[in-house]
């Protein structure tokens, strides 16, 4: 493949040194599950504005099935816990019980943030391939307590683009943990969402501050561009 033109991201053309490609870049999809995105799921039960997270599922499909076609590995995380809830913190359980959605109880996709459970899948407009890894993860970040890191040095990877549920969470907490680690991280901003549009768009500020702090920020249509 031809070398690929920088994308046009804030603060600065990405990635820095213009070094990009199918075979060093990975698009990470975290956590667009049901439980997230849905009726019925945990984030619903907690009255929370499943729109505003739901959004994040066009813009990331679109480039998901570009970057499918090109070649580019793709990897996908899910959070959710064991069905004895042996990896869940009681901290965690506690908060969860606190606004009404205690993780691990019944609810209409099935026990909230279980693995195995209809609610803890990923969507079927983004439902992973044959190929492509799904890190299962208990906690926020997708390099604690999985094989994340693994697969990333397996691959050779040394480029992240971040697409998915929470900006404010999730998203944010594995893009910091992969800039301290030293990968080239961009962050999608309409292919990426919070349940709140004030912590998402402190999130998009935050990232880009100083220089790119944790990395660049674009939309899924400069990224297209990009790529051709």
């Amino acid at each position: 493949m031809t070398a690929l033109p920088q994308v046009s991201a804030d603060p600065y053309a990405w990635p820095y040194d213009g070094r990009w490609s199918p075979q060093d870049t990975a698009l990470v999809i975290i956590d667009m599950q049901t439980d997230f995105l849905l009726a019925g799921g945990y984030c619903h039960q907690m009255g929370l504005d499943i729109g505003l997270t739901s959004s994040a599922i066009a813009p990331t499909k679109r480039v998901l099935a570009r970057m499918r076609a090109l070649g580019f590995t793709i990897i996908h995380t899910r959070e959710g816990h064991r069905a004895d809830l042996a990896d869940l913190n009681d901290n965690k359980r506690w908060r969860s019980a606190r606004i009404g959605a205690e993780i691990g109880t019944p609810g209409p996709c099935g026990r909230l943030l279980t693995r195995g459970e209809p609610g803890w899948d990923i969507v079927p407009d983004l439902y992973p391939i044959a190929g492509e890894p799904i890190v299962d993860k208990p906690g926020k970040g997708s390099f604690h307590a999985t094989d994340f890191e693994q697969i990333l040095q397996q691959k050779r990877i040394r480029n992240l683009v971040f697409t998915g549920v929470t900006s404010d969470c999730c998203v944010h907490t594995t893009m910091t943990n992969a800039n301290d680690k030293g990968y080239e991280c961009l962050l999608l901003a309409d292919a990426s969402a919070a349940l709140e549009t004030r912590n998402h768009d402190m999130i998009v500020a935050i990232t880009a501050k100083r220089g790119g702090q944790y990395g660049a920020v674009a939309d899924a249509a400069r990224l297209l561009a990009a790529l051709g």
